[in-house]
């Protein structure tokens, strides 16, 4: 009997399945990002140590995310009107084509004898500018797959994608980069679209609820006023960018691996794949999410748990607790991602969520690259493990402050999705 019923619980914990059972579209978008997301994190990997090898600056490691900044916030403003106006299965073609093209033109720098520094400024900022409009279409796609109450299981194994790649993505690029040179990285990259190229084209149409909404700045503009007055959905934002400028590490890692922890190519990709480690093994085990009522309350205890584990990541210098607690971030990042997505798609109405997701996407990719600098500048004056613990103790004390000003946020349940509304039109 006891067997029975731990058997039972364990079967309740694992990640739940059943959108990839039932719905073939889901099934075949899922099977292409994953493979796509794990390439396009090798480049992102790739090219933050490329960049630490060729000018030995982890400053500039930071602003080659902050150069990718500006491309994101201004495409994801039309992205997101993009994603709501037409067929948003041919739109993610046109973009894995021109993805794939970015990351040759990596390739081939790299394959110089002499690589320059500025194209892995432009290229990337040219990738995050296609990634701003590629991510929401994608995002925005999903609850048209699946039923309101698999959403969160749908939402769940989207972020086990994500972090997979976030995992295996870094890792894989360590390994490729000490065994056959950073280009094979960017080269990998290039052939991974083809997997995401295979998969749209076996895919339906998937136009936009009621046919779509023209291009414009009334487009854009309306997806902004929908955010007036809904302060649960606005606190999703502003947690995420408080998580990731302040407790974002990843530009420390590759002046951590040398400096502090004494290694190379290798653990710099076990530093950068702990995160999405973690998160996977959250993800797996993410069968609860779906039972969870108190969304909003989740998202702040996740985000403060990953302050936390950033904080004690800095303090050590033993590589295994330091792997740990990277793991335990990137378990609390995933929980964090899950109820944030599910408090946007089940507020936003399809008609917008192309929209809203672009702001969402904006946040969640936007807010890192500010991280970047941040944590490089703070190591430069310091050293990166004393932005780490400062980052992680910033972010926590950021949580308390948002808890306190946004209280609707602590309360959001499903059942709240359509109450909070704005008071005046």
């Amino acid at each position: 009997m006891a067997r029975r019923l731990t058997a039972a619980r364990l079967r309740r914990a694992m990640v739940d399945v059943t959108p990839l059972r039932e719905s073939r579209q889901y099934r075949l978008l899922f099977g292409g990002q994953l493979v796509s997301f794990v390439g396009r994190q090798l480049t992102v990997a790739a090219a933050a140590y490329q960049v630490f090898q060729l000018t030995r600056s982890t400053f500039l490691v930071g602003l080659l995310s902050l150069a990718q900044l500006g491309p994101l916030l201004l495409v994801s403003l039309v992205g997101g009107s993009l994603a709501d106006a037409m067929d948003r299965r041919r739109l993610l073609l046109v973009l894995q084509v021109l993805l794939a093209a970015t990351s040759a033109g990596l390739a081939v720098n790299a394959g110089l004898d002499r690589p320059a520094v500025w194209p892995l400024f432009v290229l990337t900022a040219a990738s995050a500018g296609l990634s701003a409009v590629d991510d929401p279409t994608r995002s925005a796609a999903v609850p048209g797959m699946v039923s309101a109450a698999q959403l969160p299981a749908a939402l769940a194994l989207g972020q086990i994608i994500m972090q997979s790649g976030l995992a295996f993505g870094p890792l894989l690029a360590g390994v490729l980069i000490a065994q056959v040179g950073v280009a094979a990285a960017f080269w990998v990259d290039t052939a991974t679209f083809g997997v995401a190229i295979l998969t749209l084209l076996l895919m339906h149409p998937m136009a936009p609820e009621g046919g779509g909404t023209r291009v414009g700045l009334a487009s854009i503009a309306e997806g902004f006023g929908f955010l007036r007055g809904r302060r649960a959905l606005q606190g999703t934002f502003i947690i995420d960018v408080n998580a990731m400028v302040f407790g974002m590490p990843r530009a420390l890692f590759p002046e951590m691996a040398s400096r502090v922890f004494g290694g190379g190519a290798v653990t710099f990709g076990a530093l950068s794949a702990a995160p999405g480690v973690g998160a996977i093994v959250g993800g797996l085990l993410s069968g609860w999410v779906g039972r969870v009522q108190r969304q909003g309350r989740a998202v702040l205890v996740a985000v403060a748990a990953w302050g936390v584990a950033i904080a004690v990541f800095g303090v050590t210098s033993f590589l295994p607790l330091a792997l740990v607690m990277l793991a335990v971030a990137g378990t609390a990042d995933m929980v964090s991602a899950v109820f944030r997505n599910s408090i946007l798609q089940l507020t936003v109405p399809d008609r917008l969520r192309g929209r809203l997701s672009a702001v969402h996407i904006a946040v969640v990719t936007g807010g890192p690259r500010v991280g970047d600098v941040e944590s490089g500048a703070v190591a430069s004056l310091t050293n990166p493990q004393a932005s780490a613990v400062t980052g992680g103790l910033a972010c926590v004390a950021g949580v308390l402050a948002i808890a306190k000003a946004i209280p609707a946020l602590d309360r959001w349940t499903p059942e709240r999705a359509e109450v909070e509304v704005p008071m005046s039109r």
